[in-house]
């Protein structure tokens, strides 16, 4: 009965280290989240403020240390393109959050039995002795 309390020692063991290491994942996946919804945000600023430029006005971009001029067009191009892909990253994102926390909360029930398989195990051979 012993070496079955034990086997259930390890299997609870195994199945934790499997839990922390979903909780980081999911962790690491809403820190991501959170850093693309601040870039959507700034960067929906900037269009915002690419719209308010009348057509004659001049936009420059910062590249190292030197403003170049850059066509008013471009630069709403290039703002709107970014855009799309960091809303297509947050999707992805999202079904990554969402896939974790379905392996969490699978890894939790899993980690519940093992835990109720050990107290049983544990009452059983306290009656046997």
């Amino acid at each position: 009965m012993a070496a079955n309390v034990e086997r259930i020692q390890q299997q609870i063991q195994s199945e934790l280290e499997k839990f922390k290491g979903v909780q980081k994942d999911l962790q690491k996946s809403v820190s991501t989240r959170q850093q693309l919804d601040a870039q959507l945000t700034e960067n929906n600023v900037v269009k915002e403020e690419l719209e308010k430029i009348e057509s004659s006005g001049e936009v420059y971009k910062l590249i190292g240390p030197v403003l170049v001029k850059q066509d008013l067009e471009e630069a709403k191009q290039t703002v709107a393109k970014r855009i799309e892909y960091i809303s297509g990253e947050i999707k992805r994102q999202d079904t990554t959050i969402k896939e974790t926390e379905k392996r969490q909360s699978s890894s939790r029930e899993s980690l519940n039995k093992l835990q109720q398989d050990y107290q049983q195990a544990i009452t059983k051979a306290a009656l046997k002795a």
